[in-house]
């Protein structure tokens, strides 16, 4: 959810991107002591598929060009927060950098959904490329 003290507008619906509505209407359940996902159809046609994406982005590398970086749903407020829980980010590998902004960004790749990932994100997208 965007908080209202964020300083940055919240996404403009677009139609040629992937909803978040999509990626965050997810269930859990605990198996073997875990929280794992539970993801409806619309959520599992999306594997292994191309995608494009709007969002926020959130460095895993210094410097003003990433290759890897989280996809948030709502910018960030806080640099040590994470803005919401994994259905509301998706972890980001391109084919080359792209520029960081503070704005909203959108990206197209492979999208994966996650079964068992080490990290506990459920998201994944590959061979990104930045999109204008």
């Amino acid at each position: 959810m965007h908080s209202p003290l964020s300083p940055f507008a919240p996404l403009k619906p677009r139609e040629d991107v992937l909803a978040w509505s999509v990626l965050t209407d997810v269930s859990t359940r605990i198996e073997n002591r875990r929280i794992v996902p539970v993801y409806p159809a619309a959520v599992n046609t999306l594997d292994q598929k191309t995608q494009r994406i709007q969002g926020f982005m959130m460095p895993l590398d210094a410097g003003e060009q990433q290759r890897h970086f989280l996809l948030a749903s709502v910018p960030l407020t806080c640099a040590f927060c994470t803005p919401g829980g994994p259905e509301s980010m998706v972890e980001v590998r391109t084919k080359a950098p792209v520029k960081y902004s503070q704005g909203a960004v959108v990206v197209e790749g492979r999208f994966h959904v996650l079964k068992n990932d080490p990290y506990g994100l459920y998201y994944r997208m590959t061979e990104a490329v930045g999109v204008k």
